[in-house]
């Protein structure tokens, strides 16, 4: 399954994504780490924290439960997890909501912070 979802993405290495965050007013970062583990691990500034069980209807412009930046199927979701795993499975179920632009992050937010950019501590470290 996760090689299926993997051929129908344009993944993005983190500095891309941090790239297409600061130059692309359609781009946002979704976060789908649970509360336990954004605590352990740290988490993004300005990234939009959307829990991997609620995201399909908080993204789904046809949805009443989406959320206010939801309304266009051009809208790039940007899905980062923990190492990239489930980001993938997350990014692909959402293209077939018709964000065709979801993609996720390869290596997560593992990679994101090895990479230096923007990481804060998580509330466990606090």
């Amino acid at each position: 399954m996760l090689a299926a979802a993997r051929t129908r993405l344009r993944r993005l290495e983190p500095s891309a994504a941090a790239d297409a965050l600061a130059t692309d007013d359609l781009s946002v970062l979704v976060d789908i780490r649970p509360a336990a583990q954004r605590a352990a691990e740290g988490e993004i500034p300005d990234a939009l924290v959307v829990e991997r069980n609620v995201l399909e209807w908080r993204f789904d412009p046809t949805s009443d439960a989406r959320l206010p930046i939801a309304t266009s199927d051009d809208l790039q979701v940007i899905v980062i997890c923990s190492e990239g795993y489930t980001s993938s499975l997350a990014a692909d179920a959402l293209r077939q909501l018709g964000l065709r632009r979801a993609t996720d992050v390869v290596g997560g937010y593992q990679a994101w912070a090895a990479a230096g950019l923007p990481v804060r501590p998580g509330a466990a470290a606090r």
